[in-house]
């Protein structure tokens, strides 16, 4: 796999998270190896920076979540830090407020996000996967949330990913059990959408990302706002945000040379507006 944290050109959280940007796809790395990735709520606040600068970037079209080394994507939270931030329900309260912009900030993001597996999945990294548009997994990869071994009480956002994702009798499973399920019965399950040998799936993860770098920005907002939409109850659905997102593709300078690309048999080139 690419040594991602020598691309980084910015660090958060004391360099726990990493920030980069590799021509139009942003990298986002969560770089506590030793803990397997553990998250602090440092490390959550520090991706909430990473995610609102390169959302604010004009130059990243799609951003990339990986996990340093090959060992974890995220194992879960950093259990070294409940005594101190979670070791009552006050506690756990406060922690959850303050983790709770940045889940809310990926669980809205307006650019395509993709989450890049290898190794570990658990707890909060489930929950970070979960978020994303896209999951991609090695061979490697475990799943789990082990709330029920701990008596943490799994928060009602990530529970609601994992029913639309699997379906509530394979949510039961895993919540009840704590159990860990290995890549391929993730695959078939509709926990992650590929697999790939550990070996290949940064490269084809990049791929993926890049291909969707190079298309119309605009196009696959729609797409995202669209499709966010329809996974809303009937009576919450905003119409009129599809609409006008609609509107704004077809009156862009974008539409144009999508056109006239393929009139000239040549590859657009698209500026998202």
């Amino acid at each position: 796999m690419l040594d991602v944290a020598k691309q980084s050109r910015k660090s958060h959280a004391d360099g726990k998270i990493l920030q980069a940007v590799d021509d139009g796809v942003g990298i986002i790395t969560f770089n506590n190896a030793a803990k397997r990735n553990a998250m602090s709520l440092e490390m959550w606040e520090g991706l909430g920076h990473a995610l609102t600068e390169l959302r604010d970037d004009p130059a990243v079209r799609v951003v990339v979540l990986v996990g340093a080394g090959d060992k974890a994507f995220v194992s879960g939270a950093d259990i070294s830090q409940f005594e101190k931030n979670r070791h009552n329900a006050q506690a756990s309260e406060e922690y959850s407020r303050r983790s709770e912009a940045q889940r809310a900030l990926l669980a809205n993001y307006p650019k395509p996000t993709i989450a890049c597996i290898r190794g570990f999945c658990l707890g909060g990294g489930m929950q970070v996967a979960m978020l994303t548009d896209m999951r991609f997994a090695a061979e490697n990869s475990q799943f789990g949330i082990p709330a029920a071994r701990l008596g943490i009480a799994y928060g009602f956002d990530g529970l609601r990913h994992l029913v639309s994702l699997v379906g509530p009798s394979w949510a039961r499973l895993i919540m009840y059990t704590g159990m860990r399920i290995n890549s391929a019965e993730a695959l078939r399950i509709g926990l992650v959408d590929s697999v790939l040998p550990d070996g290949e799936l940064w490269n084809a993860t990049m791929e993926i990302a890049r291909t969707i770098s190079d298309n119309a920005p605009l196009a696959i907002q729609a797409a995202k706002i669209t499709i966010r939409e329809v996974l809303k109850d009937e009576s919450k659905r905003d119409m009129e945000a599809v609409k006008a997102i609609g509107m704004a593709c077809m009156d862009s300078e974008d539409f144009k040379e999508g056109r006239t690309a393929f009139m000239e048999k040549r590859k657009p080139k698209f500026k998202g507006k």
